[in-house]
């Protein structure tokens, strides 16, 4: 059963944390990736919407549905991480770096940051993909997303050659190449877009079929306020696992 409130992710196993809490001892780190993300309180309604449309919960890694085989080929990409919004992207630790330490980071983070909010667009297109993304550009969430990043790259091991070559430099600005080999992510600054996706790459006719399921779902939370209050630190234990939560800290300043 999924958490009814964001205490309750504690059910599930998911550290809870205020303020400089830090967390107890974690073994098992090698070739894992953590990730820093937004994602809303595990209980509230738009998680377990969002849940249950990707078919699973990263809080407790359970599939929230039953299989719709129409879709699920659709978000099995974002079922995968976990509904959320990327703050720092996945990244495998650096030497004598651990998820205590990044815990300990994340509490101290988040214990500086203001409680702000943004007006969700959801379902909207964004290229290729469904998202919930910001009404209104936000100062706010460019602040924290840049000060997070600065904040995590010591954490942070330098990334592969075959890594980089999986972003397809070709592809990217002068700009996001430089990124990437700096900051092991080509979105980030200026680049950054807040986004929380809802599906896969879809083709013209994928995206009409899905478009008025998608609507449906999500409807109550179009214009709607979403707080960001908060940050998660997700793992991938091993390459190619799905994401789970590994603790939740709250923004406390006031």
């Amino acid at each position: 059963m999924m958490p009814r409130t964001s205490d309750d992710a504690e059910a599930c196993g998911v550290l809870v944390r205020r303020g400089s809490d830090t967390a107890g001892t974690f073994e098992g780190t090698t070739g894992m990736r953590a990730a820093i993300y937004f994602t809303p309180p595990a209980g509230s309604p738009l998680a377990m919407t969002a849940n249950r449309w990707l078919g699973r919960n990263p809080f407790d890694g359970e599939a929230s549905r039953e299989a719709i085989a129409v879709r699920d080929p659709l978000v099995a990409s974002p079922a995968r991480y976990g509904f959320h919004a990327t703050i720092v992207a996945p990244f495998a630790l650096a030497d004598a770096v651990d998820l205590q330490r990044i815990d300990a980071r994340l509490s101290q983070f988040c214990a500086a940051q203001r409680p702000f909010a943004i007006t969700a667009r959801v379902p909207a297109r964004l290229g290729a993909f469904f998202a919930l993304v910001p009404a209104e550009p936000s100062p706010e969430m460019s602040a924290m997303e840049a000060s997070a990043v600065r904040a995590f790259a010591p954490f942070r091991a330098p990334l592969s050659e075959e890594a980089i070559a999986r972003r397809r430099p070709d592809r990217l600005t002068e700009r996001q190449r430089a990124y990437l080999e700096e900051w092991g992510y080509p979105y980030v600054f200026e680049e950054f877009r807040f986004h929380m996706t809802l599906s896969g790459a879809l083709s013209d006719e994928q995206v009409e079929a899905l478009s008025p399921d998608l609507q449906e779902t999500f409807a109550e939370f179009d214009g709607e306020t979403l707080a960001i209050d908060q940050l998660a630190i997700f793992v991938e234990p091993e390459p190619g696992a799905p994401f789970r939560v590994h603790s939740v800290h709250r923004f406390e300043a006031v």
